[in-house]
């Protein structure tokens, strides 16, 4: 039996081992692009922009009430908490201050997420040599990702913290990008960069490293339904790297926040525009503490972001592998 399977395995080309795409596969889909995910690198771009763009509109409103948090800073403001600043938010304005500085948004992070999710997927098929289990290759593939993503986010995130303020004085995204580049340069849209990639380079180290062990650890305790739960796990996973890389990071997120709205609505302005002069003004006003101004409505955003985002995100991947499957492989019996 097991000498007739052989012989019979040998003589039919249609066999092939698991490992090895079938012959009729179309010609764009190469054997590299098997051997990682079975996608193209477009296709990494597009489902990584739809991905940020959902978890970033869905979660806006949260986004607003941090930005007010961390951006008060006419006095030290010790007793401010979410409830505090989201009733300050809908009595003085109404709900639609929530979403103030939300077109910013849209315009930055899907490009920024096609950015950051290609560059990951790549990286992390570089760096693995071979072990797709490696937390360094994905923490260094996170990183290299977020350095690049951040170059474009940047200006637009600065704007839309900048309309998220009350009584900012601008009117919307083009008048604001044509006032600041008017009045303080082009480099005024990249004042927090350095600080941003500072903090994104090790929230998205600990957020990656963290996402991939979890979803593995998950998938391990009930394999048999891994398909079935498949959302369940990414959306698991991603909650739970989301909200201990946003905790982590926090202060620097305040340091962020203060470079981008130096000057509006009783902002402290900076001279030099350093993280240590910014840290050392923050804590003179507001003490250390001031430092985590925010972290819980920081960590209710990417807690509920990251697993909107990784279960789009992996969503989107599925849509593609199923798009690239060939439509008439035939029958093997």
């Amino acid at each position: 039996m097991a000498t007739d399977a052989t012989a019979n395995f040998k003589k039919n080309p249609d066999f092939r081992p698991d490992f090895h795409p079938p012959e009729n596969l179309p010609a764009a889909v190469t054997a590299a692009d098997a051997a990682h995910d079975g996608l193209h690198f477009w296709q990494f771009m597009v489902a990584g922009s739809i991905a940020g763009c959902v978890e970033h509109m869905a979660m806006f409103p949260v986004d607003t009430v941090k930005t007010h948090m961390q951006a008060l800073g006419s006095c030290p403001i010790k007793s401010v908490s979410v409830r505090h600043a989201l009733r300050s938010i809908l009595q003085s304005e109404g709900p639609s201050a929530l979403y103030r500085g939300i077109a910013a948004m849209g315009l930055g992070a899907g490009p920024a997420h096609a950015v950051y999710f290609s560059i990951y997927e790549t990286c992390k098929k570089r760096f693995s040599g071979g072990n797709p289990n490696n937390p360094m290759a994905h923490a260094a593939s996170g990183v290299v990702a977020t350095v690049a993503s951040d170059a474009v986010f940047t200006p637009m995130d600065m704007v839309k913290q900048r309309l998220q303020l009350s009584n900012s004085g601008y009117k919307g995204v083009w008048d604001c990008v044509k006032r600041v580049m008017s009045e303080e340069g082009f480099g005024a849209f990249y004042a927090s960069y350095r600080t941003t990639v500072l903090m994104n380079a090790p929230y998205t180290a600990v957020h990656f490293a963290t996402y991939e062990a979890a979803k593995r650890g998950l998938m391990e305790v009930s394999p048999e339904s891994v398909d079935d739960e498949r959302l369940v796990v990414h959306a698991t996973a991603g909650a739970g790297a989301g909200a201990l890389a946003a905790a982590v990071t926090t202060p620097l997120d305040v340091v962020k926040t203060q470079l981008q709205c130096q000057g509006v609505c009783g902002c402290d302005r900076f001279k030099s525009g350093s993280i240590q002069d910014v840290i050392k003004t923050i804590v003179k006003k507001d003490g250390y503490r001031g430092l985590m101004r925010g972290w819980i409505p920081r960590m209710l955003f990417h807690a509920p972001a990251a697993a909107i985002c990784w279960s789009t995100y992996e969503a989107g991947k599925s849509f593609f592998q199923d798009f690239n499957q060939p439509k008439d492989v035939g029958t093997v019996t």
